[in-house]
């Protein structure tokens, strides 16, 4: 509900928030103000992902072809089951691990930043996790998801490159004890055989609760997560 009103900035409306625009408030300044974070960052070398992701919509068919999220959101389970460290959290003066690596990932909804959960993201295939992903991001942004479908998640990816954006820092969704910001794929000078040319990267950075995560072990999770992605064809698989 808006209530107008004026004063010497002008006519001003305040709108009440929404339910989930109140729980996203909630926990955002609980995480500036509980965490000790830290953030880490790393360029992405995508020109094997960008043809990799050509050729997967030209075989697609009738079903959804994978995107760059996709990729990270498969790239990012299998790291966090190499590197479980990542897959906790903190409470309570002591360290949670989680069995399940369910992946959290953001949607811009009318009015609301929703995080449907991919459940067991670890053990889909990439054709499985470009499916689910589409059908839940449809579903958040008609505001159709339930309750089950946005809670479990054990780790966030929120990806802002398909607005542009090539780089910023998430703010780590608590109680979980990391989240990775994605930026776009873009062109860049980079260096092949000690010359200069020109490839498609991206810049990821993983935020981190620093009573979870030292700086090495993140550091080792990023570098899984930039492997996966430099080498998608060990993607496409379950499991």
């Amino acid at each position: 509900m808006s209530t107008p009103e004026a004063d010497e900035r002008g006519a001003v409306t305040r709108t009440k928030l929404s339910r989930a625009q109140r729980i996203v408030a909630e926990r955002m300044v609980g995480s500036r103000t509980s965490v000790p974070e830290f953030a880490l960052t790393v360029t992405v070398a995508m020109d094997a992902a960008t043809a990799w992701l050509r050729d997967a919509k030209e075989r697609a068919g009738g079903s959804p072809a994978p995107s760059v999220n996709d990729l990270v959101i498969r790239a990012s389970a299998l790291a966090l089951r190499e590197r479980p460290l990542g897959n906790g959290a903190y409470a309570d003066g002591q360290l949670a691990s989680f069995e399940r690596v369910n992946v959290g990932f953001a949607v811009a909804a009318p009015g609301a930043l929703l995080v449907p959960t991919l459940f067991d993201a670890d053990a889909l295939s990439i054709w499985e996790t470009a499916a689910r992903t589409r059908a839940l991001a449809q579903r958040a942004r008609a505001r159709q998801l339930t309750p089950a479908e946005m809670t479990g998640a054990t780790f966030t990816v929120s990806n802002l490159g398909m607005l542009g954006i090539e780089h910023f820092t998430a703010v780590i969704n608590v109680p979980q004890a990391a989240i990775l910001s994605v930026g776009a794929v873009r062109a860049a000078a980079v260096v092949r055989d000690d010359a200069l040319a020109i490839g498609r990267v991206m810049t990821v950075t993983l935020n981190c609760d620093h009573r979870v995560l030292y700086g090495a072990d993140g550091a080792e999770l990023l570098a899984a997560i930039r492997r996966r992605l430099e080498a998608p064809a060990e993607l496409e698989g379950a499991g």
